[in-house]
């Protein structure tokens, strides 16, 4: 079963599996609608619709539309985090450096292929045009908590503030390689990835 959002984004977290497969339809929904007609256009009535669900189940998870969007990036985020577990288990003792790919690669792979990634990613962008730091404080600090064991370092304020610096730079040349080219400027991405390397030497070396 895919993974729900944390509980603190819902009015009622599911219990029952039913309940909880529903509410990944939902979410499922929301994100579809999201591409198709963007944030603005999108409505609970219209998720329901293409979850085939009741209305009102909608509406037992969420209060509104703003709330759904937090969810999906709450569970973007939730599925980011596997995936560059799963790498990291695969690629064994590859250092930051392989660590370093691994995120930029699966959140790469995330914007070219999860659906309404493009306008809520992991919470940042939604009202379209927002630029809130706390999902890269958030994201950071998922970082920290995952790689600090990877790189046998200590998860104090130091290496969460190196990856928030990381994360806000990587951040900003992701978004602009893919409004260079729909699928990311690869020129683009590949400084990115030098610059990353650059400063994390400095940093982890």
């Amino acid at each position: 079963m895919k993974p729900v959002p944390h509980a603190t984004s819902l009015r009622r977290a599911p219990v029952q599996r039913r309940s909880a497969e529903r509410l990944t339809r939902i979410l499922d929904a929301c994100a579809d609608l999201l591409d198709e007609v963007g944030y603005d256009d999108l409505s609970t009535r219209a998720v329901a619709l293409r979850a085939g669900v009741p209305i009102g189940s909608v509406y037992r998870f969420f209060g509104n539309k703003r709330q759904m969007a937090d969810a999906l990036a709450q569970r973007n985020l939730e599925r980011f985090t596997e995936q560059v577990t799963e790498r990291l288990k695969s690629a064994g003792d590859g250092g930051w450096r392989s660590a370093m790919d691994a995120v930029l690669d699966e959140y790469l792979a995330m914007k070219r292929t999860a659906p309404g990634f493009s306008l809520v990613d992991f919470g940042n962008q939604i009202p379209v045009g927002a630029r809130n730091s706390e999902p890269n404080h958030r994201v950071a600090d998922r970082l920290t908590d995952l790689l600090s064991g990877y790189l046998d370092r200590e998860p104090d304020d130091d290496l969460r503030r190196t990856f928030l610096i990381a994360v806000e730079t990587a951040d900003t040349l992701v978004h602009l390689a893919f409004r260079v080219a729909p699928e990311g400027d690869e020129k683009i991405i590949e400084e990115t990835r030098e610059l990353l390397r650059a400063y994390l030497a400095r940093v982890l070396d």
